[in-house]
């Protein structure tokens, strides 16, 4: 029986070194294609200067590269390790003709500079702003050609300063980007009870706050700018936690001590991309704007009317206080391009009754690879 085993055993580890042969063979050819395709990008990229053409970069031909591998993929290989293979392969390839520089809220290690990632992949240039409207700057003077900065958290609400930013400014939104924010307890301590004092941004805090209720309910919290500012302090001092991302302890060196500690565990902030370009059409948009109406019964109504009318599925309403007293400006996203007829027609409509309005940008939605195959990433 024992012969027996080790003969059944040494087949099966011939069969094992025959498959890992097969598995290099076909890495060598992913290889040699991979290369072909950057000669490609690089052909490509010459033509572009040629033709003295600015925008190199081209987000919807990203977009159909996407839909059309994701709809050909026929498993195992899963769609979300495609599409982040893909990301990368994009990137990568992008750098070779002009790498991209990505303005983004700072510093290095935050959800913004996450979700920055997820958009435009590890090969594009990033550069960490103290504050949104830095951003803003960066992509207005050129400096940056695209910005990354939060626009609302399933949990805390609407950013305000973002919305502000756009009254002033005539950047446009051409993409969106939703990332799962998974709150943790960093430190560089092994034992919870061994922290004394916590760091992290007023709103992970506040996402957390039942928990620190519950576990850590003696202990002072101290506000940040920014949840890695939060695990920068608590790498430089003993006995003190962060609470940020996993990738934040991996870049400032320290240990996950609780992980997802936020109360909800439906805890989404939605990420916004800002341009100097405005979007092409993908088939699957949304457009976002700030209007402001006349203080009087049924203004809001006579606006909203007309979406009802043309069946515009209006995705998002919300109130924003202005400067003067009891006045209001309101951020709406509806579905649809603003090179839809019945989306032109609306908006028309609004520019008669609205005593300020504002296109903030047409682009494609965000559609969770986990619900729809035909994702946008």
């Amino acid at each position: 029986m024992e012969i027996y085993r080790k003969v059944v055993g040494r087949g099966r580890l011939s069969h094992i070194n025959t498959l890992r042969k097969e598995i290099d063979k076909i890495d060598t050819m992913i290889l040699d294609l991979l290369n072909k395709r950057a000669e490609i990008a690089i052909e490509i990229g010459v033509e572009k200067y040629k033709a003295q053409e600015d925008n190199f970069h081209a987000p919807d031909r990203e977009i159909e590269i996407y839909k059309r591998l994701l709809r050909l993929n026929k498993g195992p290989f899963p769609n979300t390790s495609l599409q982040a293979v893909y990301r990368e392969i994009l990137s990568a390839t992008l750098s070779l003709e002009k790498p991209l520089t990505i303005a983004y809220l700072g510093p290095e290690g935050t959800f913004t500079h996450l979700a920055g990632l997820k958009q435009f992949g590890s090969s594009a240039n990033y550069i960490p702003l103290k504050n949104i409207e830095r951003v803003f700057i960066e992509v207005e003077k050129k400096r940056a050609d695209y910005g990354v900065v939060p626009i609302e958290n399933s949990i805390e609400g609407i950013v305000n300063y973002t919305l502000d930013m756009f009254i002033v400014s005539p950047l446009n939104i051409c993409a969106e980007i939703l990332l799962e924010i998974s709150h943790n307890l960093l430190s560089l301590e092994e034992d919870i009870k061994k922290i004394s004092k916590i760091y992290s941004h007023p709103h992970a805090l506040a996402q957390c706050k039942s928990w620190l209720e519950n576990n850590l309910s003696d202990i002072s919290l101290c506000e940040v700018s920014s949840t890695a500012r939060a695990a920068e302090l608590a790498s430089q001092e003993p006995s003190t936690g962060a609470i940020a991302s996993e990738p934040a302890a991996t870049l400032y060196g320290l240990k996950v001590i609780e992980r997802n500690i936020s109360d909800s565990r439906d805890n989404f902030t939605r990420f916004i991309v800002i341009s100097r370009e405005l979007a092409r059409r993908s088939g699957k948009d949304k457009t976002s704007i700030l209007f402001s109406v006349e203080d009087k019964p049924g203004a809001l109504f006579y606006i909203l009317e007309p979406f009802a009318k043309k069946e515009i599925n209006l995705t998002k309403i919300e109130s924003r206080p202005m400067k003067k007293a009891w006045e209001y400006i309101f951020f709406l996203d509806m579905e649809g391009h603003i090179s839809d007829k019945k989306i032109a027609s609306v908006l028309d409509e609004l520019r008669e009754k609205c005593i300020y309005i504002k296109v903030l940008g047409s682009y494609p939605k965000y559609i969770n690879i986990s619900c729809d195959s035909d994702i946008r990433l």
